[in-house]
């Protein structure tokens, strides 16, 4: 392969169609391997296989949102490792601080911007920024 990139493997959780397909561009324009789950359910049936080195969580998700979700993987001694990055589409004053609560490492509000976004992932996988 070509590629010098990196290529760690993210797991991107958002029931939204088009706003999944723009993140998970965004991820692969930087290198990234994207894994999809459109709910909590979904993402923990693929972290019983796969190990991603970042968790994209949307906060709001059907059945359990992404804040029960990033409690319980912060629980669970296989996944509390993973940084989480949550999404919100509803930007209330205290948000920030719920999801900081819950475990997430970093939080970005929707729509997302394109070079925030990829900074913020840059940073809680510890790389230095390509931009």
């Amino acid at each position: 392969m070509g590629a010098r990139m990196a290529g760690e493997k993210i797991l991107l959780v958002e029931d939204n169609p088009v706003n999944r397909r723009l993140a998970v561009f965004l991820l692969r324009s930087q290198g990234y391997q994207v894994l999809e789950a459109a709910t909590a359910q979904e993402a923990f049936a693929i972290l019983a296989s796969e190990g991603p080195h970042l968790i994209v969580m949307d906060i709001q998700l059907p059945g359990m949102d992404g804040l029960e979700a990033t409690k319980k993987l912060k629980e669970q001694p296989g996944t509390a490792h993973i940084p989480v990055l949550a999404v919100t589409s509803y930007a209330m004053k205290g948000d920030r601080e719920k999801a900081l609560a819950a475990g997430c490492a970093g939080y970005i509000t929707k729509p997302i911007d394109k070079n925030t976004f990829i900074q913020e992932v840059a940073a809680l996988l510890g790389n230095k920024s390509r931009i």
